[in-house]
């Protein structure tokens, strides 16, 4: 990993923080709460809001001043849920909070467990497997049996009573009420039973308190499984050091790593984490890395170079500066991105909602018809209500609700194991669809390190005089190869005139006045077509050779008269060819976009193994290039242009296979670059990826970030996509499957309410476990 320095935004939501909200939800039971909370959220002025079940958060956007914390609030108590600030909220007491509410439901849980044993013990007899079944079945006297499931009907089971009410006050219904419906039916029909003295007829206590206990069992079970889907958020926090140590008065003293501001000196030992972002000012080690990056060898570290909190220091002693404290750590900004992407929603959940919306009211539509159907076809009272209770019981949107987010909060964590930030969840659905990708050369298929290779002035020019002139001209740029140039000047010795009137042309070159030969000349310096477009005559065949060679080539013209060239050679990294050949492996095609020099272009094509380049890209020209290739068109190898002409030349239509006019969809257009230069074509793509060293409004534009400076993270996003998507289908397809058996099964009266309340209570451990298989996945080279 290079050592440049990854700064991600404070904030990496697509609106600014003010003009949104994130909101801890309490209340939610299943994917029905979520969807109805959702729609009461948007029903406000404008507002878009998304509820996810998984993470029990809501985040709302809207238009500045439309919207204030206590009316957000307002509205979800208004529906029957709570709601606080999830901003506010710190993470440990946020915790502390779950686990408390997790101890008291375990407790719940085990009193209605004890409370439910004796009439547990007499299901073998109901169901024949003791001798004498038929007599027996009541040996828990009647009058006990209501003690003992009353507590659990109405002390244990008081949560589904105030949920269900909640939800219908509210205007809707979720699995509260199915299980209230179904457990007080079969409670009140064994009271009356009881109270008549109707021996004749059987009573359902053992019925209605063994749900309520498998459907506690079921909750605390998928609770614990959720809290594992967050697993690699929690150990991203937990590599937070608590202490630094700093010098002061002369001293090395250990403070709390809030105390630190930037510009603040710390010291690192041998093995200390790092507590901060900071800059290397003296002593040399090797830093571990892979807790960011999931690079397994330590990076050399020396005085320039970048360290990042939570990473781990080598064997030698390092003196820093802190330059990134708080939220404006590397850590701290990989969280923020994980936490969003965990609280998004992917498109292929939609279905799923939908479904949730009217579930509750088609599986009580069910219940009624079967018990009618049943009564009217044998007039047994009893049985017709079992069967209509085995319905309402069977039935759980818990799962549908469940199946996506929790494969999203999985799939996110371990990408962010990986070096992968996704942005949002709709990234990491869309990139396994990619079938071209775009990328960028400086930086992205190269090391973005370039360095002055080559100094060609022309007769009565020497090389300190080019070298000179170019950088008093270029020294006022943060570009890469003004950085080289300046860099190489300096080695050098040469003598830098003084410039002024300097202005920059973008993704072309600088042009100014420079004081040569005792006089201010006008300069122009760039890429050979931007001295072309100004009326420069450059000799013929003066760029091909340094070009052909790989070289970036920079012209200089001093009072419209040619004076030299100057090639910057940068590396194309070492696993850029294996990274091409690992996505062309995948189906992806593979497209090269630069500003450079066709020559240049198509010899680092070569090295990489790309058939497909465009040359003299301008940068608004890119997001036009990333738009003609969704239409199917084809970029011919070796048609690069030079002289800057639309973004269309270098095209043409796509194979029938994918063409365009063919009818088919548009492909789908992934995007990586690394630069200021590739944020319009970033926002231009479906599916967009920064390289980790890429400027802020680069990752910004983008829809996932590598950390790792490789081209690599691309082939691991579509990798780590396919792997979710794979677990989100299976998910779906469970709890479709489930549902579809299992309330046909009920109506058919080939279930009895207390397997069917087990099966409803595993039904969604069953899918966040499904989705926990996730974490097996590794990014692979």
């Amino acid at each position: 990993m290079s050592h440049a320095t990854l700064n991600l935004p404070p904030h990496a939501t697509p609106v600014p923080a003010a003009d949104s909200l994130e909101l801890a939800i309490t209340g939610m039971t299943c994917a029905a709460c979520s969807s109805r909370l959702e729609k009461v959220l948007n029903r406000l002025p404008g507002v878009q809001a998304a509820v996810n079940l998984a993470t029990e958060r809501a985040i709302l956007r809207f238009a500045p001043g439309a919207l204030s914390l206590e009316q957000a609030i307002a509205a979800v108590e208004r529906a029957g849920f709570g709601a606080s600030d999830a901003r506010r909220l710190e993470r440990e007491a946020e915790r502390a909070r779950q686990h408390a509410v997790w101890r008291v439901e375990f407790r719940h849980f085990w009193i209605a467990a004890l409370l439910t044993l004796p009439l547990a013990a007499q299901m073998p007899a109901m169901f024949g497997l003791w001798p004498g079944g038929e007599i027996h079945h009541d040996f828990v006297p009647r009058g006990l049996q209501l003690l003992l499931a009353t507590p659990v009907q109405f002390w244990i089971g008081a949560r589904f009573y105030r949920g269900a009410w909640a939800a219908v006050k509210g205007g809707g219904a979720n699995m509260d009420v199915l299980v209230v419906l179904g457990t007080s039916a079969a409670y009140a029909y064994s009271v009356f039973v009881t109270l008549a003295g109707r021996h004749d007829l059987h009573v359902y206590f053992e019925a209605s308190a063994m749900i309520i206990t498998l459907v506690l069992l079921g909750k605390l079970l998928e609770a614990r499984a959720k809290a594992r889907t967050t697993a690699a958020l929690d150990a991203l926090l937990r590599l937070q050091p608590k202490m630094a140590r700093i010098e002061r008065d002369g001293e090395v003293v250990e403070v709390p790593v809030e105390s630190l501001r930037p510009g603040d000196a710390f010291v690192l030992r041998p093995g200390d984490a790092v507590p901060v972002d900071g800059i290397v000012e003296r002593g040399e080690s090797a830093v571990s890395e892979a807790m960011l990056t999931g690079e397994s060898l330590p990076i050399d570290k020396r005085a320039g170079d970048t360290v990042f909190a939570a990473t781990i220091n080598g064997n030698g002693l390092l003196r820093c500066r802190a330059t990134g404290v708080g939220a404006h750590t590397l850590l701290a900004g990989i969280i923020r991105l994980v936490e969003q992407a965990q609280g998004s929603k992917a498109p292929v959940q939609r279905l799923a909602d939908r479904i949730s919306a009217v579930f509750v009211p088609v599986v009580v539509g069910i219940a009624l018809l079967t018990f009618a159907a049943w009564y009217a076809a044998g007039g047994d009272f009893q049985q017709a209500l079992i069967n209509a209770v085995a319905v309402l019981v069977i039935a759980c949107p818990c799962a549908l609700g469940l199946a996506t987010p929790t494969a999203i909060m999985v799939g996110t964590g371990q990408g962010a194991r990986a070096g992968m930030l996704v942005k949002n969840a709709e990234a990491l659905e869309l990139a396994e669809r990619i079938a071209v990708l775009a990328v960028d050369k400086t930086g992205t298929l190269t090391e973005g390190q370039p360095a002055l290779s080559d100094v060609d002035p022309v007769a009565g020019w020497t090389r300190a005089r080019l070298l000179g002139v170019a950088a008093a001209l270029e020294q006022g740029s943060a570009h890469p190869i003004a950085a080289a140039v300046v860099a190489a000047a300096k080695a050098e010795g040469a003598a830098l005139p003084a410039a002024e009137a300097v202005r920059a042309v973008g993704g072309m070159g600088v042009e100014g006045r420079v004081g040569v030969d005792g006089a201010s000349r006008a300069v122009l310096l760039g890429a050979p077509r931007f001295l072309a477009g100004r009326g420069v005559a450059l000799p013929d065949g003066a760029c091909e050779a340094l070009a052909a060679g790989g070289r970036t080539l920079v012209a200089v013209a001093v009072d419209g008269v040619f004076v030299g060239l100057l090639g910057v050679a940068d590396r194309v990294r070492v696993d850029s060819a294996a990274a091409v050949a690992r996505l062309q492996a995948k189906g992806v095609r593979v497209v090269m976009l630069t500003g450079d020099h066709p020559a240049t272009a198509a010899a680092i094509a070569h090295q990489t193994g790309i058939a497909e380049w465009r040359a003299g890209v301008l940068p608004g020209d890119k997001a036009a290039v990333v738009d003609a290739l969704r239409s199917g068109q084809v970029l011919d190898a070796g048609m690069g242009n030079e002289t800057g002409e639309g973004a269309g030349d270098g095209l043409r239509s796509g194979h029938a296979a994918d063409g365009a006019g063919s009818g088919r969809a548009p492909l789908r257009v992934g995007m990586a670059g690394d630069g200021i230069n590739d944020a319009p074509a970033l926002a231009a793509a479906d599916v967009s990826f920064a390289i980790g060293v890429g400027a802020d409004v680069a990752v910004e534009a983008a829809d996932i970030t590598l950390v790792r400076n490789s081209l690599h993270g691309v082939a691991d996003a579509i990798d780590l996509s396919r792997a979710t998507l794979s677990k989100i289908r299976q998910n779906l397809f469970f709890a479709f499957v489930y549902n579809a058996l299992g309330i046909p099964l009920a109506a058919a009266g080939l279930l009895n309410p207390v397997i069917a309340g087990a099966a409803m209570a595993m039904s969604s451990v069953s899918v966040v476990s499904n989705s926990l298989l996730l974490r097996r996945w590794r990014a692979g080279r």
